[in-house]
């Protein structure tokens, strides 16, 4: 093979020589030159003297000779250093390469790759973590406690229960951290990475509140413990109570806090150190206990040496009143379940690991295993060695003789006559009295209680944080600003600290710990009803390294939590799950813009999958029908009205699609750009449809595919919305043969046909909106909707006539006066931003709403509406445009059911009448009667037929001489109208045999002018049977005619044709 077989030119760029080494897409864009050369496989072009190094052309000849990017990490990520590979356009051709986009390929590449911090491995990023977070405050101040009311038994029991809670949610816990990299926020991330931010945001507040009180009661148990050293010592602050208890634990606090926000970098130092105490604590108190007593004030204290005796006395309950309340299985269980919180430890920094896959299991199994063992030989051992209650006065020990009595097994405080302040039920330092060297004890205490408070009150801001940094709850934005090069959030570490002092006060343990235990249990049960629901939709990005977990077991894991909830608390538990669904239901309601891709999203897909395919194996009923609207509507905004009268009809109950045209052969961006401002013009207007486009047809082709294929199964339109073609009669010949094939298409694919005029037309396309500081319109074509900039509100002007705007729910309730200022009967004075950048106008009067009103303008801006030429746009017009979005006074609406298509006729105006905003409006009903000798009869016929249907109308009219010739004046307007084809100069004409032909039903259209002026001239809309364009019978030019002649100068008009199935029906 000759080396100069490919000639490749230098392209001295930092894209070349950075984008080579790391094999991206980004190589392609500055090689263009050269790689044009390779392609061409130009002869003439220099080869570069490092070409020729062998070694260079095997390792580099195939980045420097496609434009295709290699499979790289760097190409997936979601973040500023994350690798851009070659789009689809660049690779086929249809995207050329920019100078601009090289410049910015070279400011990608230069951009510094961010150092990674030091990876951790399971024992010390995920095991030591996780036992200093369950090695907490029970461990050495409530185990003797609990084993003293539960008994041995039980306690091993509820041992054995939150072990069980607890392993099922690690692997749950497992099976979701190894789905993926795991991101600050820890639980909060988890819950709503998998499930969505409503439940994500709502366990992450419940979590991080449970976590701000946990930190709060470690500190109590830090203060408790202080306070029994001190009573010892003799020494106290106030009370040696609850007092010092406050003062000590706000203290504490503050500190800890403080350590906090300056940073805790060395935590990770300090743990092992922490580790050891904590170990060497329970060490010496079994070491203690195997010693047995060393005197007789020990035994006196209740101290008696392990025994089999002691342990039989032991082993069974002895629930008593204690703490405020007669205590059970379930209030002691309650106590003690924060004692084996903490099995997130590992998952909060999951990005910090070596191989999450592996540790993050690993690492917390064992914790569990190694937390549940020492917690089940620490009750063992207290149980086995010490009595429930002991007076601790030696002379209760010694006989009158002055021997000692044989203690063993025995309760030494029976004939105590001081009472019993010490033992298993009545002291809370039985385990400093069992050790064998008592300080240690108290070190392991302070250090598993203040590891905790500690690790607690940095978990909560981060947590914080990341929910503000999401803007999931705005209240929380203000908490989560960042601070410093480490982003430390100090607003949240006031919050927390606020938090932890409210619930340190309380300054009682067994208060605190059944509040906790709750939240603690929905949080766990969130996380394995995430696993649960993830494995059961099984979406096609779920696949969890760790594979050691079962869809139906985490399934039970949820419902155990929530059974324990119950059975701990009923009420805290409704408590819990109303703060749970408020908070769900506000993250609902403000439906923030995210998309993580949650298992909820995934089930929305498969559910509608789902019901598509039951829906099309489900015969139509007529009972069950809905109007399903395909609107050729083209861009959404251009034609606001005919997409308003469409949501009016289906509303969120039925299918509307808007059929989006384009002659010219867009590109993919230019079709994704178009298809996104459609999408979100309509989120603006609050209008539910789905855009649908083609291009590169014909307006009649373009009509046709998207009547043949849109929709999905039963999901398809069945109804074809159309605006009326106003210029059909100047517009060129193929235009208005297009228009009126459409329609012959319409009938032949068994579609029903709406068409709709408004004076003025549909088309508003060259509408813009503009305001101060160059406030543009949204979307192409003008739009009408306009984005909010700046702060505040918006502000109309009219120089010459009233503008307003068009976009929102507007109450209109009267034509505008024009001139500099409005009238006070006219007076437009309210104009309310929504959530879509939208505003809301309406006409008011009243003195009080317009107080209401005045605060609104907090800050001024104008709007100002002008059609492509610079004129500004009347109110007249803008209120056709908001002809069927505004609410409609009292007026009627007006239904010429002429011919019998199975009632869509009928229907679709009974359909606008039930809304809102045209309820006041009464429902007229005119008829042809077809005798005209009985028309008491026709009318009660009709009548008893609309009773049938259930239809509520004001009058029902039958119409008797429509066989009547029409006047010389209507004739004159017909033949004005078609005077432009009859002289059979144009490219379409109206032959006269066809006029002849069909004179007599061009005599009934004449007719219906005559009575649509004397009857309908004043409704506010008018429904009318849509003559039926037979096919080779009649033109497009006289078609037309008909339908002009019958709609011109008239109210806003909407012929109706149904495809003659029926859609009502009068049986249950």
């Amino acid at each position: 093979m000759s080396d100069n077989r490919f000639t490749v030119s230098t392209v001295e760029s930092e894209c070349k020589k950075n984008g080579i080494h790391m094999g991206a897409s980004i190589i392609g864009r500055p090689l263009r030159t050269s790689l044009e050369t390779v392609e061409r496989g130009d002869p003439n072009s220099q080869s570069d003297t490092w070409l020729h190094d062998a070694g260079w052309r095997r390792k580099r000849s195939l980045a420097q000779l496609t434009r295709e990017a290699l499979p790289r990490m760097e190409n997936y990520r979601n973040s500023k250093r994350a690798l851009k590979r070659p789009s689809l356009g660049e690779l086929h051709g249809d995207h050329l390469i920019t100078e601009e986009d090289e410049k910015q390929c070279q400011r990608e590449t230069k951009s510094p790759t961010p150092a990674h911090g030091i990876k951790l491995g399971w024992i010390q990023g995920v095991l030591i973590p996780c036992l200093l977070n369950i090695w907490g405050v029970m461990l050495f101040l409530r185990i003797s406690w609990v084993v003293s009311q539960a008994g041995i038994g039980l306690t091993l029991i509820i041992i054995a229960i939150s072990a069980v809670v607890c392993v099922i949610t690690t692997l749950s816990m497992s099976a979701i951290c190894t789905n993926g990299e795991v991101k600050g926020g820890g639980i909060y991330y988890i819950i709503s990475r998998s499930l969505g931010p409503e439940f994500g945001a709502s366990v992450g507040i419940i979590f991080a509140f449970a976590n701000a009180v946990a930190a709060s009661m470690n500190t109590i148990g830090f203060c408790d413990s202080l306070n029994d050293l001190l009573r010892i010592q003799g020494v106290k602050i106030i009370d040696n109570g609850v007092n010092d208890v406050r003062i000590v634990g706000a203290v504490a606090l503050v500190v800890m806090c403080i350590i906090c926000a300056v940073g805790m970098d060395w935590e990770s130092k300090a743990q092992n150190f922490l580790i050891a105490i904590i170990v060497g604590a329970m060490v010496d108190f079994i070491v203690g206990t195997l010693m047995g007593p060393k005197d007789a004030s020990d035994v006196a204290h209740g101290f008696v040496g392990l025994s089999a005796a002691t342990l039989s006395e032991n082993f069974n309950p002895d629930f008593r009143f204690s703490e405020g309340l007669h205590q059970d299985f379930f209030s002691v269980f309650a106590i003690f379940f924060p004692s084996v919180t903490g099995i997130q430890a590992g998952a909060n920094i999951s990005g910090d690991l070596k191989d999450p896959a592996s540790a993050i299991p690993k690492g917390t199994l064992l914790a569990l295993l190694i937390s549940m063992v020492s917690y089940a030989l620490m009750v063992l051992f207290s149980g086995g060695g010490a009595l429930r209650d002991a007076s601790g006065n030696i002379s209760d020990l010694i006989m009158a003789n002055g021997t000692i009595v044989n203690y063993t097994g025995l309760s030494n405080c029976v004939n105590s006559l001081n009472g019993c302040g010490y033992g298993l039920h009545n002291s809370y330092s039985v385990m400093q009295l069992m050790s064998a060297w008592g300080p240690l004890i108290y070190g392991g205490c302070w250090a598993a209680t203040l590891s905790t408070a500690l690790t607690n009150l940095l978990s909560v801001p981060r947590l914080i944080q990341a929910l503000g940094v999401d803007r999931i709850y705005p209240g929380l934005i203000f908490f989560s600003k960042p601070y410093g090069k480490h982003g430390e959030p100090y607003r949240g570490y006031v919050l927390t600290f606020i938090v932890s002092l409210m619930f340190l006060l309380i300054a009682d343990l067994n208060t605190i710990a059944p509040l906790i235990s709750n939240f603690y249990l929905a949080s766990y049960a969130l996380i394995n009803f995430c696993t649960f629901h993830a494995a059961l939709v099984r979406p096609l990005g779920w696949r969890p390294t760790f594979r050691y977990y079962n869809v139906w077991l985490s399934m039970s894991g949820f419902l155990m939590c929530v059974a324990i909830m119950f059975l701990i608390s009923w009420i805290m538990s409704l408590v819990t799950f109303a703060v749970f669904f408020t908070l769900y239901l506000i993250v609902h309601y403000r439906k923030p813009d995210v998309n993580w891709g949650s298992s909820t999203q995934a089930q929305m897909y498969k559910t509608a999958l789902s019901s598509a395919h039951n829906l099309a194996r489900t015969g139509e009923h007529v009972k069950n029908y809905w109007p399903q609207l395909l609107v050729l509507a083209g861009k959404p905004s251009d034609r606001p009205a005919l997409v308003d009268l469409g949501n009016l009809i289906t509303k969120s109950g039925s299918l509307m699609m808007i059929g989006d045209i384009s002659q010219k052969k867009l590109s993919y961006k230019e079709r994704v750009h178009r298809s996104r401002c459609g999408d979100e013009w309509l989120r603006g207007r609050k209008v539910r449809a789905f855009c649908t486009s083609v291009n590169g047809f014909s307006f009649e082709s373009g009509a046709r595919a998207l009547m043949q294929a849109a929709g999905v199964g039963r999901l398809a339109p069945n109804v074809l919305l159309m605006g009326y073609k106003a210029d059909w009669a100047t517009a060129p010949a193929a235009d208005l043969e297009s228009y009126f094939n459409v329609l012959h298409t319409a009938f032949e694919t068994r579609l029903a046909v709406a068409i709709v005029r408004v004076a003025g037309g549909l088309d508003y396309s060259a509408v813009e909106g503009q305001g101060e500081g160059g406030l543009d319109g949204q979307g192409e074509g003008g739009a009408l909707t306009a984005t909010s900039s700046g702060s505040g509100d918006l502000r109309i002007k009219r120089p010459q006539a009233q503008i307003m705007h068009a976009d929102s729910d507007l109450d209109i309730r009267s034509t505008a006066t024009t001139g500099s200022q409005p009238s006070s009967r006219h007076n437009l004075n309210l104009l309310t931003l929504t959530t879509s950048r939208s505003f809301t106008i309406s006409e008011k009067s009243d003195t009080k709403e317009k107080k209401k009103d005045k605060k609104l303008f907090d800050i001024q801006r104008q709007v100002i509406y002008k059609s492509s030429s610079g004129v500004e746009v009347s109110m007249e017009q803008l209120s056709q445009m908001t002809l069927f979005k505004r609410k409609q006074e009292s007026g009627t609406l007006d239904v010429w059911w002429l011919y019998d298509d199975g009632g869509l006729t009928i229907l679709l105006p009974y359909i606008v009448s039930q809304r809102a905003a045209w309820q006041r409006c009464k429902l007229r009903i005119f008829a042809l009667a077809n005798r005209r000798h009985e028309m008491e009869l026709e009318e009660r016929n009709m009548a008893n037929l609309l009773a049938k249907f259930r239809i509520d109308y004001s009058s029902l009219t039958m119409v008797q001489d429509i066989m009547e010739p029409p006047q010389a004046e209507t004739k004159k307007l017909f033949e004005d109208i078609i005077k432009g084809f009859t002289d059979g100069k144009g490219e379409c004409s109206i032959p006269q045999s066809e006029l002849s032909t069909l004179c007599e039903k061009t005599h009934r259209q004449l007719r219906l002018r005559e009575l649509l002026l004397a009857n309908s001239s004043n409704a506010q809309l008018v429904v009318m049977s849509l003559p039926m364009p037979r096919k080779g019978s009649v033109s497009a030019p006289l078609y037309m005619a008909w339908l002009e002649v019958m709609s011109r100068d008239l109210p806003p008009m909407l012929f109706v044709r149904g495809n003659q199935t029926s859609v009502l029906t009068f049986y249950s």
